[in-house]
């Protein structure tokens, strides 16, 4: 039977989200997912593949966007859930899913996909590179000494679940954002989540503490969301605390919330959750080696849509010409010929017919393209074709920036 793919009816909600919890094995309250979705999802944003009367895939996206090197922003759509029914693998229903939405993407002027893979191998094969990277942090609070530096400013515990302190996170995380490449913009339903006002449709609701810091002037500059286990080893405190997320405008911000974290009465161990892999943690306490890496992952995968559009928007920390041939199924033609040029005054990007330095695949130019993936060691999977001695090598110090992108919302 011929496969349909259709944008979904919001009455076909519960069946899709049947699917998606299928797919990732979890049992929610569809009802109250379903309701809760209505309200959200944009049909024209949210994509089902229809095998006769049965709804087999699912594939869903929403705006926003995201900063990009030298602090422009792009608009971009992040996708999720995507899935397949374990009954309909290998029939090139995510393929089709993925084709629909790409084209209106397209349709929509949003310059880039940005997406969290449940595994590896799946999206390269869409156009997609995974191009920011997240670890897990542990810190001992006894081994960990004193943080370096004067405290400076002050630290104050607000309600969680209050609207006044969510609009004074919202301000200063907007603030943050803007500044960090990776970073995108949040949805009101996310803070409502991180903050414990609502309750998450899979039935849990967060339970913590939200600490902000003020400067000396006694605006916020910086907060910090955590929960707490509180433990005991031979009568001892052992009570490990969780910084569900961590911001700071200023090093004397982020460096006094730290402080305010390891020093809470009966923890032993601070984890710091999602932070980027160049996490600053383990220099500004007096014993790095209190501080210790995890787990750690690929975190978002970009592909660029508008490629033209994203060259031209970043920044790059060193000038460079160079033209590259991209390959992108989605493109007219597969390919598209682009004359790079970066300097002082900014990027410039056009179409040309010049003979390529370099052809890549779309993948891996969205790997590279926030300056977190090295370019020359992505195309080791992907592939590349040098058309001119040393162009790799001049295209990967060119995509490089000296921070890491990092993106702190999961979607």
């Amino acid at each position: 039977m011929t496969i349909e793919f259709r944008n979904a009816d919001p009455s076909e909600y519960r069946e899709a989200l049947d699917v998606v919890s299928t797919a990732f094995l979890d049992r929610p309250n569809l009802d109250a997912l379903a309701e809760a979705v209505r309200e959200r999802w944009d049909p024209a944003r949210t994509w089902i593949a229809v095998d006769g009367t049965r709804i087999a895939g699912v594939f869903h996206s929403w705006p926003t966007e995201v900063t990009v090197p030298g602090g422009s922003t792009l608009t971009a759509a992040a996708v999720g859930p995507v899935t397949v029914l374990p009954t309909h693998r290998r029939r090139g229903i995510l393929r089709g899913l993925a084709a629909a939405e790409d084209r209106a993407i397209r349709e929509r002027g949003e310059a880039v996909g940005l997406l969290h893979a449940s595994e590896y191998g799946i999206y390269g094969r869409y156009g997609y590179g995974p191009a920011t990277r997240a670890a897990d942090w542990s810190i001992k609070t006894v081994a960990a000494g004193k943080v370096h530096g004067a405290a400076s400013g002050s630290i104050e515990l607000l309600a969680a679940a209050d609207a006044a302190t969510a609009s004074t996170l919202k301000a200063v995380f907007d603030a943050s954002r803007r500044r960090h490449p990776g970073e995108i913009a949040r949805r009101d339903r996310d803070w409502d989540l991180y903050l414990g006002i609502e309750e998450a449709p899979w039935g849990s609701r967060w339970k913590g503490w939200v600490a902000v810091h003020r400067d000396d002037a006694g605006e916020p500059d910086g907060y910090v969301r955590y929960t707490a286990e509180s433990t005991e080893h031979d009568l001892l405190p052992g009570g490990t605390l969780a910084v569900n997320e961590i911001v700071g405008l200023t090093e004397a911000a982020y460096a006094g919330l730290l402080r305010f974290v390891l020093e809470v009465d009966l923890v032993q161990t601070v984890k710091l959750e999602n932070r980027p892999e160049t996490e600053r943690a383990r220099w500004l306490v007096g014993n790095a080696r209190a501080v210790s890496n995890g787990a750690s992952w690929d975190s978002v995968w970009v592909r660029l849509f508008d490629v033209r559009a994203a060259l031209e928007a970043r920044r790059y920390e060193r000038p460079g010409r160079l033209v590259l041939e991209v390959i992108d199924d989605g493109a007219p033609d597969g390919r598209q010929c682009l004359l790079l040029e970066a300097d002082a005054d900014g990027a410039r990007c056009t179409t040309t017919d010049r003979s390529p330095d370099l052809t890549v695949p779309v993948a891996a130019l969205g790997a590279a393209y926030l300056g977190g993936t090295r370019l020359r060691d992505i195309v080791v999977a992907t592939g590349v074709d040098e058309h001119r001695d040393g162009a790799l090598a001049q295209a990967d110090a060119l995509f490089r920036t000296v921070d890491e992108p990092y993106c702190s919302t999961h979607f």
